[in-house]
Order: C-alpha cells, then structure tokens, then sequence
C-alpha cells in the first residue's frame, strides 16, 4: 500500500525530471492564460502574494473568501497561488478537484507552531472541550477541530459556541487574546503566533505618528497586543481594505504583510498607504518569505505539468471536511 508520505516524495521528486524551461517575460502571463484555458483551471491568490500573481488571478482574497470560492468553482483544476494549509484547505473542501501549488515549500510559520501530536495530548488535558482552529494551520489540526475560522468570522464563531464549553482555541495566541477580550469569552490558548505579525516595532510606529498626526493606524489581529491597543481599527486583511476605502483618512500606517498594500493602491489610489516598520533595521516593512515563495515562472510550470499537487488521504478530507464546512455554513 502507498502511503502518503510515500506519495508526497515521490510528488516532489518528480518535479526534477519535468522540463523548466519557461517562456521569456514578456509571453509569460499569455501562456499562463492559454494554459489556463486548456486545463479548465482557476487561480486562486491570497492578497500577501507578490503583485504580478495578484493581477493574473481568477479570484483574489483572504482566506475565507478563498474557502468559499474553492467549494464553488467548476474547474477542474485548482491553483492556490497562497501558502500550503491554504491548498489543503482546497483540497480538504473539493477533494474531486485537482489542487496544485506553485511551490510546496511554501508554508506558515504560524500553521509550523502547531505539531498536531503535541496538539492532540494539549486537547486531551481539558475536559468538555469545544475545539477552534483558526484556518492557518495543517489538516491534522483541522480534523482534530469541532469549528475552524478565519479572521474575518471568529468572533461570530466564538460568540455561537454554547455557553457551557470550555474554548480551545489554537493555533494563535494573538488572535486569541485579542478574541478573549472581544466576546468576554474565557479560552485555552494554544501558544502560536506569526512571526510575519509579530514583526511589527511599536516604537517605531509610535514616531511614525509623530511624523502624521492625522494618519489612521489599523493592523491585523495575528499582531502582538501592544500593537493592537493602539490601532484605530483591527480587521481581517478584506476588513482593512475596506477601511481604508470607505475611511475619510487621507493617510494610513498598516500593520499586516506587506502584499496588501497592492490592492489597496488600487482601491484608493488617492490615499497614502505606510506599511508598519518592523523591529529588523534591514527591512521596511513585514513581509512573508514563504508567500513570496511563488513566482510567475513557478505559477506557470504549476499550469504546464500540474505538480505540485496537493495529496491528502481520504479519512482525512473526511475529518477535516466537518469543521470546516460548520464555518462556512455560518459564514
């Protein structure tokens, strides 16, 4: 019998006797098109991928958006331009679709801090437990869920959970606190966090006020509390983009990865958008290495060979499936 694990090797060391070669720069997004169009494929992106993947996708959005739009599609071949728990998600809801990802090492530090073992001898520590994961993380930990959420629902999830369950809510810690103190709600919290939200320097940003008075600060519940307690508005990546859009502001410091900043130029082309300053002296910003993992070239072969595919077993679709269709029915 082929195991999974047996399946993934062989899944990724297949990819070293495909052919590389891609056409030059200036035909790459047409051939992407064409390929699209053969295969009956559909690109779906998350709004922290670099710009060019943002503007050839099919559907650009936050995780929840991208959920719904992968238990809808037609297409028989799903590419989540995004990072791995993100296709897996695809997979876990449309497992008669095809799901591939441009490059299968793009991960989450977030989803990494949470070792399903561990999790699972974590969970079995608290009686009468009512289990919520937040979508960035593995399958495993999905499965082991009674509810997933996003950013975008969580609080509507928390607020739907009987009173008389003891909340376990992993895998961040941030968003977690930030929820407690959001629905009243007492919760176990499972000890994650992004490093791409915790990047963020309060004293840096607090001289960024300094420099625009009348700036609005809005940042990303994954971001640690003391950043949170100074934001004028804490949302989803979608929520903050709509903020900023319907926000009478002229000028805004925005503490999440820095891709977002693309489709809100876009949105409000007329505003001025300041990513949050990190503590890191090298960088300007919070960006997230494994999202920009995917490339044009990667996303291309992706279409041509249709590797890398995401494999997951069939008990654990089946496992995993039921938390996160319960999110979705109330979302």
């Amino acid at each position: 019998m082929i195991t999974q694990k047996i399946k993934n090797d062989l899944n990724l060391k297949s990819l070293g006797y495909l052919d590389r070669r891609v056409p030059p720069k200036n035909q790459l997004i047409k051939e992407i098109i064409r390929l699209k169009k053969e295969k009956n494929a559909v690109i779906l992106s998350h709004y922290y991928q670099k710009n060019e993947i943002q503007e050839i996708s099919d559907y650009l959005g936050d995780s929840l958006y991208l959920a719904q739009k992968a238990s809808k599609t037609k297409a028989e071949l799903i590419v989540f331009a995004g990072v791995h728990f993100m296709a897996e998600t695809a997979k876990i809801i449309s497992p008669q679709k095809k799901v591939v990802l441009p490059d299968l090492k793009a991960g989450c530090s977030l989803a990494d801090s949470c070792p399903p073992k561990e999790f699972e001898n974590f969970i079995k520590t608290i009686p009468n437990s009512y289990i919520v994961t937040y979508i960035n993380c593995s399958a495993k930990i999905k499965a082991l869920s009674d509810i997933v959420c996003t950013s975008s629902n969580a609080e509507k999830i928390i607020n739907s959970i009987p009173k008389n369950k003891n909340i376990i809510f992993a895998p961040d810690k941030n968003l977690g606190n930030y929820l407690i103190k959001k629905t009243g709600r007492k919760m176990t919290l499972w000890n994650g966090s992004c490093i791409v939200h915790e990047a963020f320097s309060l004293k840096k940003i607090i001289s960024l006020f300094q420099k625009y008075p009348r700036a609005k600060f809005i940042a990303h519940p994954e971001s640690e509390s003391q950043i949170l307690d100074i934001a004028n508005f804490i949302g989803s990546t979608s929520a903050l983009l709509n903020y900023v859009e319907n926000n009478n502001s002229k000028t805004f410091i925005v503490a999440t990865e820095a891709g977002i900043l693309h489709e809100m130029k876009k949105k409000s082309p007329n505003k001025i958008l300041i990513p949050a300053p990190v503590e890191d002296e090298t960088c300007a910003c919070s960006e997230c290495s494994f999202m920009k993992l995917n490339t044009l070239e990667k996303l291309y072969l992706c279409l041509k060979h249709e590797l890398p595919e995401i494999i997951i077993n069939n008990n654990l679709i089946k496992a995993a499936k039921k938390p996160i269709e319960k999110m979705l029915s109330l979302s």
